[in-house]
């Protein structure tokens, strides 16, 4: 069954899931923590629908296959077709904002990285992406005013906020559309902060985004 969006009142959007665009290094520290050059322009990259589950569903992640990183990204639903939008454009054209987890297996990148190969199956696999339901918006929020956190077992680990992206929301969507004509369920990810690091079987999660959007979940063991 295709993943389909949902807002944080139960209503489904809808249209399911087309695609989940993603943004690499969008926060200069998290490039640092990882020994990566800070971008000049996005680094972009596509996971296909069958990553997606629920972020409020228990966290099923490949542990036989080598570490898997968490990275806790804002997400962006996207409500009306884009396709070389303005930055006005693109704001106007997302519905609604939550949080989703970038699930990487970071053995297999840097596997794939040394050799100068891509890494899809790196981010890419089944279940590579647990998203939470959306926050809907009638008007464009205050992007830089907006604030993400992940907590692992109590301890903080990753704190976000929209003033510290290399390329804010508006500008971020617009590029991506230029490339990627967005869709009606397509999900945009704008990027991950420091503090990535390994999930651990049985870990408790507990996500919280500006807005009052709170999801509270556990890695299988």
């Amino acid at each position: 069954m295709r993943f389909v969006p949902r807002f944080t009142d139960g209503q489904p959007f809808p249209e399911p899931l087309g695609k989940i665009v993603c943004v690499g290094r969008n926060y200069a520290d998290h490039a640092r923590e990882l020994d990566n050059p800070v971008p000049s322009e996005p680094l972009l990259f596509i996971k296909p629908s069958t990553a997606a589950v629920p972020l409020e569903q228990p966290v099923d992640a490949p542990f036989s296959r080598g570490e898997v990183h968490y990275e806790t990204e804002l997400a962006l639903l996207i409500g009306e077709e884009l396709s070389h939008a303005t930055a006005d454009e693109a704001e106007r054209g997302i519905v609604g904002i939550g949080l989703a987890l970038d699930l990487t297996l970071r053995d297999v990148q840097s596997r794939l990285k040394e050799k100068g190969h891509p890494w899809e199956i790196a981010k890419a696999f089944d279940g590579a992406c647990p998203i939470s339901s959306f926050l809907p918006l009638s008007q464009a929020p205050n992007w830089s005013g907006l604030a993400f956190t992940l907590e692992v077992d109590g301890e903080p680990r990753q704190q976000g906020e929209g003033a510290d992206m290399l390329f804010p929301v508006p500008t971020l969507v617009a590029d991506m559309s230029r490339h990627f004509t967005l869709q009606p369920g397509d999900v945009v990810l704008t990027g991950t902060p420091a503090g990535v690091g390994p999930l651990e079987r049985g870990a408790e999660l507990r996500f919280t985004l500006t807005g009052g959007l709170e999801v509270a979940t556990r890695v299988v063991e």
